[in-house]
């Protein structure tokens, strides 16, 4: 059901690989709301994903953008002002990538450049874009900004490996340039840390259908689904969430406040 929460509401999505994807369902979340977007993606993942299927859906163009790279952020941020017609009013940031994870590197052997491209693009990426952001004035005010996480940031799930740190970091760039940013121009800047999701990155990971059946155990409401995130997500970019900022917002069922549940002691 659609009512309008962002009618008139222009911004950017960044992430939405196929339907699977949580960006995914946020950009159709969004259209129905009333939004305006642009779409973006890593050339890479273009190449193998249907981001130009949802385009067609939501009406929205695609701007190819490396998230690591300053010159294509800011031609990304250009030309979507240009196209939308003014400056954003939100910026979704669904982007984390792992090639020791891919590898199935151990967390005691890991490769550290591989590291090192870990945190550029799942979490420095974050702090490159709200600059970008920040130096070009491309928000309006009151503005949204959100990136997604994992509640490993917080906890150790060793399977997850350099992900967690890289998630810790990018929760703590949304504190930090949430302070400037919302100085600046009223702009917000939070986390939505997500429930274990079927995604295509997600299911990637070593032993996650067993761990997603663990929280899903766990966590009184069950795991939250992607289409219920894009729910959070429409809320946090509409006028009613206007005095949050700077918060890791858990959208886990509950999980996040367990210690034990009875359902697993059971088994």
């Amino acid at each position: 059901m659609a009512n309008n929460l962002l009618a008139g509401k222009r911004g950017i999505i960044f992430g939405a690989l196929d339907e699977q994807s949580i960006a995914w369902k946020v950009a159709e979340r969004c259209a129905e709301e009333g939004a305006k977007f642009t779409l973006t993606n890593a050339p890479v993942a273009m190449r193998f994903g249907k981001i130009q299927e949802l385009a067609e859906k939501v009406n929205a163009e695609v701007i190819p953008a490396d998230a690591t790279s300053n010159e294509d952020l800011e031609t990304l941020i250009d030309k979507s002002v240009e196209i939308l017609g003014g400056k954003l009013d939100f910026v979704l940031h669904s982007i984390g990538m792992s090639i020791n994870v891919r590898k199935g590197r151990a967390y005691t052997d890991l490769k550290h450049d591989w590291m090192q491209k870990t945190f550029d693009v799942s979490a420095i990426s974050f702090h490159r874009l709200m600059q970008t952001l920040y130096q070009k004035d491309a928000m309006n005010e009151w503005g949204s900004i959100l990136a997604l996480t994992y509640i490993a940031a917080q906890r150790t799930f060793p399977d997850y490996n350099e992900m967690a740190e890289s998630k810790a970091l990018l929760e703590s760039f949304a504190r930090s340039f949430g302070y400037h940013y919302g100085k600046h121009n009223h702009v917000r800047v939070n986390t939505i840390s997500q429930s274990p999701t079927m995604t295509t990155a997600g299911s990637g990971i070593k032993g996650f259908q067993e761990f997603f059946d663990y929280a899903d155990k766990m966590s009184p409401l069950g795991n939250a689904p992607a289409e219920d995130c894009a729910n959070y997500c429409v809320v946090m970019f509409s006028d009613l969430t206007k005095q949050v900022t700077m918060q890791n917002l858990y959208h886990d069922g509950g999980f996040s406040n367990m210690g034990m549940s009875p359902d697993l002691l059971e088994e």
